[in-house]
């Protein structure tokens, strides 16, 4: 943990990373998906969902399946997926605290809208925090974790890869991150597909909970900064 002290540059993936995923909210979001894909392609539901899953493990998103065989209106796609409810998702004091502590750019790293990501921040107490938002529109809908996203982002906000750190739901979108010298962290969970690669070698970190992590970083420089 000690390395993290060097820490400049703070990457967020969004959905099930700045918010826990038991709050289902991009459980809503896969849904609305499938309802978009099954009226666009005048398909039942179960056609739908396949087409959904398939076009997500070939192209790392269904939107980027969908744009190349659909020629679909990306706007339209967006709005749709992301009209959901967040009611339920709660300020998260704690997390606000730990990520203002933190020292450098914060970023957030998203496959999905900026508007949805400013949505969940404002909801979660934390959308006055970051520094951007690099999402799929800035990324010219090339998903993660295709390196050509990572590298546009460092880029843009000028980060050395070296001092920067990771967090993200999806073990496999933390690869490429590994590969320019970042540091990663998985946010753990269940579910197969963001599991999938967990214990491989690009994976430098594993916690419970992000809140919980940074509040272990701030600890420690604390500590080292009082001698």
């Amino acid at each position: 943990m000690n390395e993290l002290n060097k820490i400049k540059y703070w990457l967020f993936d969004l959905d099930n990373t700045l918010y826990d995923g038991a709050t289902k909210v991009f459980e809503q979001v896969d849904k609305k998906m499938t309802k978009f894909i099954s009226q666009k392609l005048k398909i039942d539901s179960e056609a739908a969902r396949k087409i959904q899953k398939n076009y997500f493990q070939e192209y790392n998103t269904t939107l980027n399946g969908m744009i190349k065989h659909h020629n679909i209106d990306v706007d339209e796609f967006l709005e749709f997926v992301h009209d959901v409810d967040l009611d339920f998702l709660n300020k998260d004091k704690i997390l606000e605290d730990e990520i203002k502590k933190l020292e450098g750019k914060k970023i957030i790293f998203t496959n999905g809208s900026r508007a949805h990501a400013e949505n969940v921040t404002r909801r979660i107490g934390i959308d006055k925090l970051f520094d951007g938002i690099f999402d799929i529109r800035d990324s010219e809908f090339i998903p993660k974790p295709s390196r050509e996203p990572y590298l546009k982002l460092v880029e843009n906000y000028k980060i050395e890869p070296q001092y920067c750190i990771f967090f993200e739901d999806i073990a496999r979108n933390l690869k490429p991150a590994f590969e320019m010298g970042m540091k990663t962290v998985w946010i753990k969970n269940n579910e197969p597909w963001a599991a999938k690669f967990s214990d491989a070698e690009f994976v430098n970190y594993k916690t419970d909970k992000l809140a919980n992590f940074l509040k272990e970083i701030n600890e420690t420089k604390r500590i080292r900064n009082n001698y």
